[in-house]
């Protein structure tokens, strides 16, 4: 199968890439290199932004079967400092993926969204089937994404999948920006400096690791779970507190962080149902938090670059 990726030399993009072609599929990737470096050598790679218009043309000469969209600005502070930066990447750049997809003749798009778009919920895990409450601009791209998903198989027939995130970590993330807490906590700790821990830590979330999510992907780039949304997580919550105390353990450094007032616009608790995300495409996740977590401060100890002590 020939398969597009954006996002293709991310966190979670660069992960997929490799499966991708783990699994014997003809890949190409766009990526800007804004948000990473993980180019894959014997992958083309169009470094353009996914916003560029000339990106329809482009993908059309490959003609891709499936386009896999993980594309993005993923900041949630950063969204509401900047919104139009995150609707001309986000909503502007889906519209384009989508048409690069029509144009190319494409069968479908698997959409990377964000559990962000639940907002509060009334219970928890939430279902995929919830009320969509986004609570940033961030959040407001990615219901839009979906919108957008929906309104070109209506026009144009174009089948799509929307993963639903957790809070994603493992190796090659990076610690900038809050979604990446599972890396702050890993270099800080590593390197001996203070680490925070806002509010009183009991805030959760819930940690999926990155190749459970590219395994998601994988499955969704086939003919099941057309024109639904699913969620990629594990249902399970994690205090920001026994985060740090996992992350601590896994470094062999000290569990003592400081407390910092909580910031505006944090969730107070957040995990997500897979139920469907099983049944209807066989996925579920296989890595757990304190395996994945010790293979993510593995990778921070040794990767390129680390300023460690």
């Amino acid at each position: 199968m020939r398969i597009l990726v954006t996002g293709a030399a991310g966190f979670i993009g660069s992960h997929l890439v490799d499966r991708l072609v783990a699994d014997g599929h003809e890949v190409a990737g766009v990526d800007d290199g804004s948000s990473g470096a993980n180019f894959r050598d014997g992958v083309e790679y169009l470094r353009m932004d996914v916003a560029d218009p000339a990106l329809a043309g482009r993908a059309a000469e490959r003609r891709p079967e499936v386009i896999c969209h993980l594309a993005a600005q993923v900041s949630v502070r950063a969204s509401v400092a900047d919104p139009l930066h995150d609707a001309r990447v986000n909503v502007i750049g889906t519209a384009n993926v989508l048409e690069a997809a029509r144009a190319a003749g494409a069968r479908k798009v698997v959409f990377a969204s964000s559990c962000a778009v639940y907002g509060v919920p009334d219970a928890l895990p939430v279902p995929p089937d919830a009320e969509l409450r986004p609570a940033s601009p961030y959040a407001a791209s990615k219901v839009s994404g979906e919108v957008y998903l929906r309104t070109y198989k209506a026009l144009h027939g174009i089948d799509y999948t929307a993963l639903t995130l957790a809070n994603v970590y493992g190796p090659r993330q990076t610690p900038e920006g809050e979604a990446g807490v599972v890396s702050i906590f890993s270099d800080a700790l590593l390197a001996g400096r203070p680490t925070r821990v806002f509010g009183d830590g009991k805030q959760t979330r819930d940690y999926v690791y990155v190749l459970d999510v590219v395994d998601a992907f994988a499955r969704a780039a086939g003919e099941r779970g057309g024109g639904r949304r699913f969620n990629v997580g594990t249902g399970r919550q994690t205090t920001d507190r026994e985060l740090h105390t996992l992350v601590a353990a896994a470094a062999g450094a000290p569990d003592e962080p400081e407390f910092a007032p909580s910031r505006l616009g944090d969730l107070p608790a957040m995990s997500v149902d897979p139920g469907p995300t099983r049944a209807e495409l066989g996925w579920e996740p296989r890595m757990g938090l304190a395996e994945g977590l010790a293979a993510t401060v593995a990778w921070a100890r040794e990767r390129p670059g680390a300023r460690l002590g």
